[in-house]
């Protein structure tokens, strides 16, 4: 009876180390997040961002911590599974936001807003595109201003993806990253997507997602 007890306490000891591990594996491995450059911010510095900066280099960049990014997508995408994608709208103001936010919503079926955000668009019923969003997914605040603050208005939850010069006043959940770079924004938003699809159960594994970075990458 004693061995019994001793080796299923084992096994749980077991499994629960396999869970830690999963937690902490990464969706991305590190380097691919440096070859995009998702690491790479700005010369600025906001104290909201301070726990996501990694270093700063002999030449005043400041260096985020791609293993808070990957965290952060994964936190990001659990978020997002639990609601309709009919009922998220991811906007970009930003160029080289706008193509991987309409292949995210492509693959989703999450709403999307490229291009100009008319003022009022969340908050007046009356204004030409007028939308009712559950959700808001930015890809930078600063561009995206105002869509965050109709947001913060009618008091929905927003995602926004910040470099070192954000503040992160009014996002619920934060994704550090350059989001100015053409390539940094591509892998992003395709981890993302990817792992929507798989919180959702609409694929398996990695290997079952088809699209390539390449895919979510705006023109030059």
């Amino acid at each position: 009876m004693a061995e019994s007890k001793k080796k299923g306490k084992t096994k749980e000891k077991k499994e629960e180390k396999k869970q830690e591990e999963k937690k902490d594996e990464m969706i991305a491995p590190e380097e691919t997040y440096m070859t995009s450059g998702v690491h790479i911010g700005t010369r600025q510095k906001t104290s909201d961002i301070k726990e996501f900066i990694y270093k700063v280099r002999n030449d005043g960049l400041y260096i985020i911590d791609v293993k808070k990014t990957d965290e952060r997508i994964k936190t990001a995408a659990k978020f997002i599974s639990k609601y309709d994608p009919k009922e998220i709208l991811a906007v970009s103001v930003r160029q080289y936001g706008q193509k991987p936010i309409l292949k995210l919503g492509e693959l989703t079926g999450i709403k999307v807003l490229d291009g100009r955000f008319r003022p009022g668009t969340l908050t007046n019923p009356n204004a030409k595109g007028f939308r009712e969003p559950e959700m808001l997914i930015l890809t930078d605040p600063l561009a995206d201003q105002q869509a965050l603050h109709e947001a913060k208005n009618i008091g929905i939850p927003v995602i926004g993806l910040c470099d070192t010069n954000n503040e992160t006043r009014y996002l619920d959940v934060v994704i550090p990253t350059n989001n100015k770079g053409r390539r940094a924004l591509a892998l992003v938003y395709w981890l993302l997507t990817r792992e929507i699809l798989k919180e959702k159960g609409e694929i398996k594994k990695y290997e079952d997602f088809k699209a390539e970075v390449e895919d979510f990458e705006a023109e030059i």
